[in-house]
């Protein structure tokens, strides 16, 4: 089944990162409803259909409708590289550039986008997720409830090339990123 990315009612993967990651994991790991993913923000009439995020990160190329009161932060890259080759010094950086904005501070909750919501958008979130230090196999599984084409081993690779995450992205004070993500959690 083709996804359909022209309803105005509806985006594309969109869930809340911290209820599906409770969910599976049968405890509380994250707070709900302060990360969220999906798809792209293209044709939706309001930003209630993804529970009107404070803060958007977009992973396309393509830059986003302006929404009113909401920081929007664009963090497009390159075709030519593979993004779930998170060893690669091109998409760590692309990587950091991502987290150095969650270090400093941001308003939540937050909405992590690309045309999908899987493929860039699992991979940042899959790395958000090992900062947190959420269990391998729960991070591969929120990534598979996707539609679409998923691999496991394409997850895999990726939290593979970020393995060990404390001196993968160096750069970053993940410590902070923890914080940050988690908030005034459970």
């Amino acid at each position: 089944m083709a996804l359909d990315y022209w309803n105005p009612d509806k985006v594309v993967n969109f869930r809340d990162v911290g209820g599906f990651i409770n969910l599976i994991a049968d405890r509380d790991l994250m707070p709900a409803g302060r990360l969220y993913r999906g798809g792209a923000l293209q044709s939706i009439r309001s930003l209630d259909v993804v529970n009107n995020p404070k803060t958007i990160f977009n992973l396309r190329k393509r830059l986003d409708p302006l929404f009113p009161h909401v920081a929007t932060y664009h963090f497009p890259i390159s075709n030519d590289y593979e993004k779930y080759e998170t060893s690669t010094p091109e998409v760590r950086a692309w990587l950091q550039d991502i987290l150095a904005v969650i270090e400093a501070g941001i308003e939540y909750p937050l909405y992590v986008h690309c045309l999908s919501g899987k493929d860039r958008t699992g991979i940042v979130i899959a790395v958000f997720l090992s900062v947190l230090g959420i269990p391998r196999e729960y991070i591969i599984e929120e990534y598979l409830l996707s539609d679409g084409d998923v691999s496991r081993p394409m997850i895999e690779m990726a939290l593979d090339g970020i393995s060990p995450i404390d001196s993968t992205l160096k750069r970053i004070d993940l410590q902070r990123v923890k914080l940050e993500l988690l908030g005034p959690h459970i």
